[in-house]
């Protein structure tokens, strides 16, 4: 398992659909739902952290251990849907206007796209 092929393979496709993703739907749906929370623009240096440190996560704690690429997908899913719940169900329990879409849109995009980009790592690892 080449883990410097399945960093970059799970960075760069979670890059790519991540910011399709954000453009499209979830930048939309929040200033519709939440609106007065959301910056004038992201920090990008918070988000460059982000990025970098939970694709060292996912190679680690999914991609590494699967031993096909379903299985990635697998625990690239669950580890997604833990990780976006922590900031989503945070946020529904504290934030006044956090919504149950905005809630189970968050929990089903991280199993998602975590998935996808694990299992997409694991192939380039693997290659």
């Amino acid at each position: 398992m080449n883990a410097v092929k399945a960093y970059v393979g799970f960075l760069v496709t979670f890059l790519v659909v991540d910011a399709v993703w954000i453009n499209a739907v979830v930048k939309p749906l929040y200033q519709r739902q939440v609106g007065h929370l959301l910056s004038d623009s992201p920090n990008m240096v918070a988000a460059v952290v982000f990025y970098l440190a939970y694709a060292a996560g996912v190679v680690i704690l999914a991609i590494k251990p699967a031993q096909n690429k379903l299985h990635a997908l697998a625990l690239g899913g669950v580890l997604g849907l833990f990780a976006y719940g922590t900031f989503t169900v945070t946020n529904y329990a504290l934030l006044d206007g956090w919504t149950i879409t905005i809630l189970l849109s968050d929990l089903a995009w991280g199993a998602f796209i975590t998935g996808v980009s694990a299992c997409v790592g694991y192939i380039a690892a693997t290659r």
